[in-house]
């Protein structure tokens, strides 16, 4: 019995051993898969190929390159090519790089486990093309006021194509961009168009490139404008009443490019008359000490290769006594000014007491008799009180309204026009009832 035993559980055991092999050896078989991952290499730069596999019985793994020229069989170097190199090779990984990647390396690379039947698996190598340095074109220095100017910004072998922006300083402007494939590479342009005034003496245009290969560094470019216009003259003076035996400088405020330069001063269409008070220092004319002979006009003129401006000064010089005696008062100014700001407040006060006070007599006045009147005048004749004085209130009314009609224009005040008249004469009704 005890044998029995025994041996049912050596053959049990055995069975186990069995099934635990099979399940093994069909786990290995279902892992023999080899796994790839798609590179990205800048141009220039090392890409590193690798091929793993989980579980490998001892069989071979290969790299091809996208012309199926085999790279490496396991350890086994292939191909004649200087740039590949071997990293890593055992049963579960082989590794390679691949040094100064180029634009033709790009493609679809297979790794092989050969196996029955081979097994396979693709990784894409993509090569990112960098952009060369831009270069402005289109502009030839100097250029002159006026001229119409067309910069173009160049730049190639990017892949991608490349992004192109403009700065005017620091201010980003739009261009015109054009893409052109040039093989595996693009060629970009950029171009603005505009017209050259001074303004534009002294202004950056920037060219930027941008492209996923220089991160977030910009390749860049300037070009500074030179431009040349004729001068545009200014006289500046010290003094605003320049008086005798005073310091004097005028300033010629010259502008232009090329720099005028000498400027040329005169006075009364001629040569200044006392060289020994009146210097020019560069741009600026100096009176030592102003007296009433240097009253004029001074004249500066400033000439370039474009042209030719001049500016005009009147000098009047004022006796210092003199105007001390007629400088004004600007107490006495200021309480006039204030009285007559007073009076003005008051007459409005009491003007505003007053109308309000008869604003509801002229409605019942201008109401009674109203019915029949033909007009508001009549009714204001007609109003109960009034019958007693009627053609005299009349007369008084037309001569009132004509009065009030050949008013002047700087007198007529609130009645400067026809309606507001009839309302002034109405008034002077109103009033002349209320007395009586």
């Amino acid at each position: 019995m005890i044998f029995k035993q025994h041996l049912f559980f050596m053959l049990y055991s055995a069975c186990g051993l069995v099934i635990k092999e099979a399940a093994t050896k069909n786990k290995v078989k279902g892992g023999q898969v080899p796994i790839t991952q798609n590179v990205t290499v800048v141009e220039g730069g090392t890409a590193n190929m690798t091929c793993r596999v989980d579980y490998n019985d001892n069989t071979s793994l290969q790299w091809s390159n996208p012309a199926q020229q085999t790279l490496f069989f396991g350890d086994k170097k292939a191909l004649r090519d200087n740039r590949i190199e071997l990293v890593r090779a055992s049963w579960k990984e082989l590794t390679i790089s691949i040094h100064e990647v180029t634009l033709s390396d790009e493609g679809l690379y297979t790794c092989s486990l050969f196996t029955m039947p081979v097994k396979t698996s693709k990784a894409y190598l993509t090569v990112l093309g960098v952009p060369e340095k831009p270069e402005i074109t289109g502009f030839t220095k100097p250029a002159q006021e006026g001229d119409h100017v067309t910069l173009t910004c160049t730049t190639s072998g990017s892949k991608p194509a490349a992004d192109i922006r403009w700065f005017r300083n620091d201010k980003e402007i739009q261009g015109m961009m054009e893409v052109n494939a040039t093989g595996k590479s693009f060629t970009v342009r950029s171009t603005l168009e505009f017209l050259v005034d001074r303004s534009e003496d002294g202004v950056a245009y920037t060219c930027s490139v941008d492209h996923v290969a220089l991160l977030s560094t910009p390749q860049q470019v300037t070009e500074v404008l030179e431009v040349h216009y004729a001068p545009r003259v200014e006289i500046l003076h010290s003094l605003i009443f320049p008086q005798e035996g005073q310091y004097f400088k005028l300033e010629c405020d010259s502008k232009g490019n090329p720099l005028p330069e000498p400027v040329i001063w005169t006075k009364d269409g001629g040569e200044l008359p006392d060289v020994e008070r009146m210097i020019v220092e560069g741009r600026e004319l100096i009176i030592t000490s102003l007296n009433q002979t240097d009253n004029g006009t001074y004249r500066c003129e400033a000439s370039n290769s474009l042209g030719t401006d001049i500016a005009e000064y009147k000098l009047f010089v004022y006796d210092p006594n003199a105007l001390a005696q007629h400088s004004p008062d600007h107490a006495l100014i200021g309480g006039v000014v204030a009285v007559v700001v007073f009076i003005t407040l008051c007459f409005i006060i009491v003007l505003g007491r007053y109308l309000a006070r008869h604003k509801g007599t002229y409605l019942t006045n201008e109401a009674k008799g109203a019915e029949d009147a033909p007009d508001a005048d009549t009714a204001i004749i007609n109003a109960e009180g009034n019958h007693a004085h009627a053609e005299e209130k009349k007369e008084y009314f037309q001569e009132a309204a004509r009065n009030v009609v050949h008013l002047k224009s700087e007198n007529l005040g609130f009645a400067n026009n026809y309606a507001l008249r009839e309302e002034y004469v109405k008034c002077i009704n109103v009033l002349n009832v209320n007395h009586m």
